[in-house]
């Protein structure tokens, strides 16, 4: 069991290390429609075992604001998968939880370099100290880059069965940060190693509320601007109210251990490590928002979410603060995966944002990601 949570953690990550013409003058919206769905219609006819697909592409610079779906939303019913279908995406949270640390930092509400001690909520500190941690030591930015070395609860073989055993468990933070102090031992000194771990997260949405007095969901909506920026359609799940006039959420599957993101409890991924539902077109309007810097006041703030993790002991792979570092056949960009299937870049090159759901095999978001670069290269590479 331990393996094939590490198996699926390992994938999160790896997912990061890793036309028609016409006579007349051509249609290119219609065109590049058509084409983005040939390509996940074809990759799906080789993987339906995948359950359904979907895909949004967000390439202003290009007019170009897609999505697509292919496949069934519920294996019950047989319901065709909807783009306009809202999904859980799970540890692409870390991006929006990052994007308001840097926003409070830019108020100077808080240093990302400041230590935790005096941050995180008493008892929690409390509780770090008593199994050996010294919050003292520990800044902010290391929790952000997942470098603070305290030990995880989310990736162990005992939450899972946890959740196997109980799914419809009500999990509190409190309690999901107790496991990870009962569940093992510190993994080192701050600073001396990476390793993804949901529970610096959790500490992160501690502190966004020590800071800013009102819970952390309430918070990073109004830090980040969601009625601003129109996103009307993305709420922390059952901590939010289900928005109006919106679709079902599409069941998220992990097939081979049980799990239908229906018959789980949300709580058991939702102070920060995960916990956001969207829909791809709201996760696409964020994530293009952030890179294009209109959530923050200044680009020296939006710079900030470049820092490097850099651990004494060397790591695999590169990560910032809430962002893996991705290459596509050269193309590079910045983004998250997560636990149900998500997958989230924006590449600089083209200023554009590409959203995968791959509910249930996993492995096919790299091939996805690469046909659809290079399909949206090549109208860079004409004149419009």
């Amino acid at each position: 069991m331990i393996m094939k949570k590490m198996i699926l953690s390992t994938l999160i990550i790896l997912l990061f290390l890793s036309c028609k013409e016409e006579k007349k003058t051509p249609t290119i919206e219609k065109d590049k429609t058509e084409v983005f769905q040939s390509i996940l219609d074809s990759i799906y006819a080789k993987n339906k075992d995948a359950v359904g697909l979907m895909v949004h592409i967000e390439a202003p610079d290009k007019k170009i604001s897609w999505s697509g779906a292919v496949g069934i939303t519920d294996k019950n019913t047989n319901t065709p998968l909807s783009e306009d279908q809202p999904v859980l995406i799970a540890s692409n949270t870390k991006t929006y939880v990052s994007a308001a640390i840097l926003r409070l930092v830019e108020e100077s509400m808080l240093d990302l370099n400041q230590a935790i001690d005096t941050l995180i909520f008493k008892k929690t500190n409390a509780l770090l100290k008593t199994d050996g941690y010294n919050t003292s030591l520990i800044k902010v930015v290391q929790l952000l880059s997942h470098t603070s070395g305290i030990h995880d609860y989310a990736t162990t073989d005992a939450y899972m069965e946890m959740i196997k055993k109980d799914p419809k468990h009500r999990y509190s933070r409190d309690e999901q940060i107790k496991l990870a102090m009962t569940l093992g031992d510190p993994l080192g000194e701050a600073g001396d190693i990476f390793t993804y771990a949901d529970v610096n997260y959790l500490l992160l949405t501690e502190i966004i509320e020590s800071i800013t007095g009102k819970p952390f969901y309430t918070s990073i909506r109004d830090l980040i601007y969601y009625d601003k920026l129109g996103m009307q359609t993305t709420w922390f799940s059952t901590l939010e109210d289900y928005p109006k006039d919106l679709e079902p959420l599409v069941h998220q599957y992990w097939t081979s251990e049980g799990f239908d993101s229906y018959e789980i409890d949300h709580s058991f991924d939702l102070y920060g490590g995960g916990g956001i539902a969207s829909t791809s077109k709201d996760l696409a309007v964020f994530c293009q928002s952030l890179f294009n810097n209109k959530i923050f006041e200044y680009s020296s703030t939006l710079d900030l979410i470049y820092t490097k993790a850099s651990p004494k002991k060397p790591m695999e792979g590169n990560y910032y603060l809430g962002l893996f570092g991705v290459d596509f056949d050269g193309v590079k960009g910045y983004g998250h995966g997560g636990f149900w299937g998500t997958v989230v870049n924006y590449f600089p090159e083209l200023n554009a944002s590409i959203f995968i759901l791959d509910r249930d095999k996993r492995i096919l978001s790299p091939d996805i990601n690469r046909l659809m670069l290079k399909e949206l290269k090549s109208y860079y590479k004409t004149k419009q």
